[in-house]
């Protein structure tokens, strides 16, 4: 048989319609009690993949079948007893605004749509799993969550690294776990597939369901995942505020570091909201530095020109221009540990005016921890709330080794495989770094060295 495939909208990765399938833990024979009948997913239903229509012609002309999402949302029959069942939340990974709306919405989609009433949360993300943690599970009820989603962060806390597989669920096991939701990036999720591959080894009846969680918006398959537009608005201030600053003073320069590890979406989409930014760097878009068509070039003839600058640089741009010989430093969840690429300009910057006799005014913000510890904003709230409730609706039908998601205007299932198979980044030839380009009017500083 052919296999349908096409390209990833993200890079050179291919789809075909076998990666897209759910598992499923069994026949769903329990009639649901939600009230809401009318909007019971069609089990036929599939949400496309891709909307780019040259994408789309290619395969239909190959007489291949489209690839698809399975839709999210309630179903007709479910596999778990409501009266019966017993779930879990782990927060894992960094902080970020809207975590406690999600577990809010689990809780409050579980209780009153479904009737479920053991709801545990594993205090420390998977840490809170390992056989020897010395926090027990916090049972989640309805005075533990009422007000939460007017706080930033977790209640249930949060960590990197994980125990080993066996051992978190061997936890579960001994706990009763029929339902795992696990809150978090990538790392969290390859966690997840991780233990739904040893749940399934061991014939084991455990969903575990995941609820894409990254500021910097870099989980493939998601258009969208939560604090990210919290982010985007808080950079945004953050971006004013130098704005001011660099006015403010004779050649004045001000710089924001905001998050961005690998992909450079928050850092784009502020300078699209403010269009007071100068110069954008992001880890897609290698710079030069130094020469003629570097960036202290382009810095130093934007100051002549206008006697003010702002930059925004993320996190990850630059990394090779502070390149070591020494071991590479990783988190405890393997994450490299990236060098401060903020500081590093900050010192290049003075350096360079100050060999040329010139004198700067530079004023340099850093709000990531600021960002990460907010409450959500409306736009992410909302979607905390969606994202809850659909996981709660995979969950009591079966489903198991994926993580719910918004893809071409729907929400759906994506399994775990699919979603962390790389990262999602900003295309330095699309139309939103052209926009950027356009909006900052920044000379094109792309790396020309060979190798």
């Amino acid at each position: 048989m052919r296999r349908s495939v096409a390209p990833d909208p993200s890079g050179d990765r291919h789809l075909n319609v076998a990666d897209l399938e759910i598992a499923q833990l069994g026949p769903c024979t329990v009639p649901s009690p939600n009230p809401v009948r009318d909007l019971f997913v069609d089990e036929d239903d599939t949400v496309c993949a891709y909307s780019d229509m040259q994408v789309l012609q290619q395969i239909l002309a190959e007489y291949l079948p489209l690839p698809g999402f399975e839709p999210a949302g309630a179903r007709e029959q479910l596999f778990f007893d409501p009266k019966t069942v017993r779930c879990a939340i782990v927060t894992c990974g960094g902080l970020c605004p809207g975590q406690n709306d999600v577990i809010r919405s689990i809780y409050l989609t579980l209780r009153y749509t479904y009737g479920v009433e053991h709801l545990l949360g594993f205090p420390y993300g998977y840490a809170g799993l390992a056989k020897d943690s010395p926090f027990e599970p916090i049972p989640l009820t309805k005075e533990r969550v009422n007000r939460i989603h007017g706080e930033g962060g977790t209640i249930l806390g949060s960590s990197r690294g994980a125990p080993t597989v066996p051992e978190m669920v061997d936890t579960l096991q001994a706990r009763g776990i029929d339902v795992l939701f696990t809150i978090g990036g990538d790392g969290t999720l390859r966690g997840a597939a991780a233990i739904t591959a040893e749940v399934a080894r061991r014939g084991a009846k455990i969903a575990v369901i995941g609820v894409p969680k990254t500021i910097d918006n870099d989980l493939l398959w998601v258009e969208r995942s939560f604090g990210f537009a919290t982010a985007v608005d808080e950079a945004r201030r953050a971006i004013s505020g130098a704005h001011v600053e660099a006015r403010g003073a004779f050649n004045g320069i001000g710089m924001v570091k905001l998050m961005g590890r690998h992909s450079g979406f928050i850092a784009a989409h502020a300078c699209l909201s403010n269009s007071d930014v100068n110069f954008c760097l992001v880890p897609e878009v290698p710079f030069e530095l130094e020469g003629e068509g570097g960036f202290l070039t382009a810095l130093e003839r934007r100051l002549e020109r206008a006697q003010h600058a702002v930059i925004v640089v993320a996190e990850g741009a630059g990394q090779d221009l502070l390149k070591t010989d020494g071991p590479v430093d990783r988190d405890a969840s393997g994450n490299v540990k990236l060098v401060d690429i903020g500081s590093f300009l900050k010192t290049r910057i003075a350096e360079h005016f100050g060999a040329r006799g010139v004198p700067v005014s530079l004023k340099y913000i850093d709000p990531s921890y600021i960002v990460r510890s907010l409450r959500a904003n409306a736009l992410d709230a909302e979607l905390c709330l969606m994202f809850g409730q659909y996981a709660v609706h995979a969950a009591m039908a079966g489903r198991t080794g994926m993580s719910v998601s918004y893809w071409n205007q729907r929400f759906t299932h994506v399994p775990f495989n699919v979603m962390v198979g790389r990262r999602k980044q900003l295309d330095p030839d699309g139309e939103l770094w052209q926009a950027v380009l356009g909006a900052t009017g920044q000379p094109d500083l792309r790396h020309r060295r060979s190798g």
